[in-house]
Formats: C-alpha cells, sequence, structure tokens
C-alpha cells in the first residue's frame, strides 16, 4: 500500500489528530484510509487559533468510508479549498474505527 508503513488509528472509542497550522496550494484535500466494520472519518478545517473555518465544519464533511489511496475530501457546504490557499489552517480529523495514512493537497 502506498504510504501505508504507518498510520494513525482511531479505535472503535475514536479519537482525533488536529495537525499545527499549515499552509497549501492545490484545489482539493485527498486522504489515503481505511475504515473498519461501521468506521468513518470526518474532516474539519479550522484557522490557526482552532475555530472551525465557515463551510468546512465537521458537521458538513461528507464522512469517508472504505478503503481509498486516494480520497477527495468534500463538505457538503460546497465551499472550495482554493479560497484558503497560502492562509493557515489547522485540519482535523475525527476517525472512528479508521486509519489514516496520508494527507496531500493536489490540483
Amino acid at each position: 500500500r502506498v504510504d501505508g508503513f504507518i498510520s494513525v488509528r482511531g479505535g472503535g472509542d475514536g479519537g482525533e489528530l488536529i495537525t499545527k497550522p499549515l499552509t497549501f496550494t492545490g484545489r482539493r484535500l485527498v486522504v489515503n484510509f481505511a475504515t473498519h466494520e461501521g468506521g468513518q472519518i470526518g474532516v474539519e478545517l479550522q484557522d490557526a487559533g482552532g475555530k472551525p473555518i465557515e463551510g468546512f465544519q465537521l458537521a458538513s464533511c461528507e464522512k469517508l468510508k472504505g478503503d481509498e489511496i486516494e480520497q477527495p475530501v468534500t463538505w457538503r457546504s460546497g465551499a472550495k479549498l482554493a479560497d484558503l490557499v497560502r492562509k493557515p489552517v489547522r485540519l482535523r480529523f475525527v476517525l472512528k474505527g479508521a486509519d489514516l495514512f496520508s494527507i496531500r493537497f493536489r490540483n
């Protein structure tokens, strides 16, 4: 598996990973992940201070399920990642019964 030598795992009780503030280029966030039976991953984008960014809240994220190497993350709000290019953001991943192997921003 590409990038599969290590993962962040959220067990059955769930778990979270929040990145340090980072900047990016690209129009899509893609993730390499695998969920187990009943598992899922949600993603929220936050400003550098940890406040959820309008349109990118966890509740608006289309939950990720399955086993994918390069799955785009989407939000029902229709918000565009391109609006946040080169601005500091934190990524909050909420994992339940899931492994997150890698993340990447792509054009």
